[in-house]
């Protein structure tokens, strides 16, 4: 069993109600969120927002299956997150799901809880986003990917995983074990880097980070609204602190752990 989150922000500014709705729809068609609990965390103190969410998730039949959070301003994505990660139970892996994303494969939690159960040194687990350029043969090491095959014995299928620099963070899997040696998502600001400063100390705890190259989502992002272009602006001007945030995960002056209820 593995704990879906979700944070939501859906506003008339960022005009996300058609991607949350085929959102929504998508991961209730691929999750059996029975099984599996899903948390929304939304920052929005808006009443529409979370009726509209509601009537997805009945219509669907899975309203009295899921946990929704609602922050009464917009807190960010990781600090979204962590609320609904604050919820995890023990042993528990955590999913990182956004709210513009399509998945099709039906059993692609099963398959990325398989994966770690296989390979213990898995630390973040994606699937594979259609617009990403990781490759083999890329000639930059941020964008340089490496093909293993999972660990396997008797009759177990043989799986490939390809491992990354950094898992975007459009939907993936933190493991159990990793989530107890890094605590929590760390964002400096309101938006961007999370994924990328969560991989990197992934890789400074001793894990690998990897995606499924064979189930494959789209990111359905909400194209180039006011909203959108304050994002692309705010997470380039934080590029000089997340390099330095990067190196010091690696070199040991900057804590990987990171536990924002304490």
């Amino acid at each position: 069993m593995a704990l879906i989150s979700m944070a939501v922000y859906c506003t008339e500014e960022n005009q996300k109600d058609e991607l949350l709705d085929k959102t929504l729809r998508s991961l209730c068609q691929t999750a059996d969120l029975k099984k599996h609990r899903l948390v929304l965390s939304i920052n929005s103190k808006t009443k529409y927002t979370k009726a509209f969410i509601e009537w997805i998730l009945a219509f669907n039949g899975v309203l009295n299956n899921v946990q929704i959070i609602h922050n009464d301003t917009n807190i960010g994505t990781a600090e979204a997150i962590n609320k609904a990660w604050k919820l995890r139970k023990e042993g528990e892996n955590c999913i990182k799901m956004d709210d513009d994303v399509l998945i099709y494969n039906p059993n692609w939690i099963e398959q990325m809880e398989e994966a770690i159960a296989r390979a213990p040194q898995i630390g973040i687990i994606g699937l594979k986003r259609k617009d990403c350029i990781e490759s083999v043969e890329h000639e930059d090491e941020y964008f340089r990917s490496k093909l293993w095959q999972l660990p396997h014995v008797g009759g177990q299928r043989w799986v490939t995983v390809e491992e990354v620099h950094h898992v975007m963070g459009t939907c993936q899997m933190y493991s159990s074990a990793l989530l107890d040696k890094i605590g929590y998502l760390y964002q400096p600001k309101l938006y961007g880097w999370d994924d990328v400063l969560a991989s990197a100390r992934s890789r400074a705890a001793g894990f690998k980070n990897v995606f499924l190259p064979h189930i494959e989502i789209d990111h359905i992002d909400e194209g180039k609204t006011p909203y959108q272009a304050w994002k692309e602006k705010h997470a380039g001007e934080d590029f000089p602190l997340i390099h330095k945030l990067m190196d010091g995960y690696k070199n040991g002056t900057e804590s990987i752990y990171y536990n924002p209820f304490k």
